[in-house]
């Protein structure tokens, strides 16, 4: 069955859309054929329009590349300027995507559980910036074993084994933010006035 002309120019553009996000984040077919269950010939022939894109294709590889469906297909923008924060639950602890589109850097708003105080560090790459809202979170970084808390911001480099968790026993707000391996976050800021220019206020541990 023939498609009218607009739906099937928007058909034709859904391939080389998902060929951009997935080589945007840096994924390969055979990772992301990994991550939905679709297999590497039909992602490829999908990118390629060769393959149609369907409803049983299309959500897992929305829910893979962390954008919404009608983005994918290229819907028009409906006008409604709120964000729709979607949580999910991640080993106990409650993650909250910011950020809407792919790219090498990543926003999240994490909460912590009160329970979560016993440290199992891990190694993964990329490099991170934690900010603390509410609660008083405890950073082990390699050999380090720091409290952070409301306003304070600690950032490092994720092959470092780490964890990091409640120091309270109460549930812990953070902003997190991760990039790409060798990626840092740059921080620009006035000095305050009579403070020292020279330092940087990037670095972890530091108020706000």
């Amino acid at each position: 069955m023939a498609h009218p002309p607009e739906i099937a120019e928007t058909l034709s553009e859904v391939g080389p859309r998902l060929r951009r996000l997935r080589t945007r984040r840096g994924v390969t077919l055979a990772a992301l054929a990994e991550t939905t269950g679709i297999s590497k010939s039909t992602l490829s022939r999908l990118e390629s329009g060769q393959r149609r894109p369907s409803l049983e294709l299309l959500l897992p590889l929305a829910r893979a590349h962390q954008v919404p469906l009608d983005e994918l297909v290229g819907a028009p923008e409906s006008g409604d300027p709120r964000v729709r924060l979607t949580p999910r639950e991640v080993n106990g602890t409650t993650v909250v995507p910011l950020s809407s589109r792919p790219g090498p850097l990543q926003a999240l708003k994490i909460v912590i559980p009160g329970d979560r105080c016993r440290p199992d560090p891990r190694v993964h790459e990329g490099y991170e910036w934690l900010y603390v809202l509410s609660g008083r979170l405890r950073l082990v970084l390699g050999d380090h074993d720091v409290t952070l808390g409301p306003g304070e911001a600690a950032e490092f480099d994720t092959r470092l084994p780490h964890w990091f968790g409640s120091a309270g026993g109460e549930p812990v707000e953070i902003l997190s933010l991760l990039g790409r391996q060798g990626e840092r976050m740059h921080v620009r800021a006035r000095p305050r006035p009579g403070g020292d220019p020279g330092r940087d206020p990037g670095r972890g541990g530091s108020r706000g």
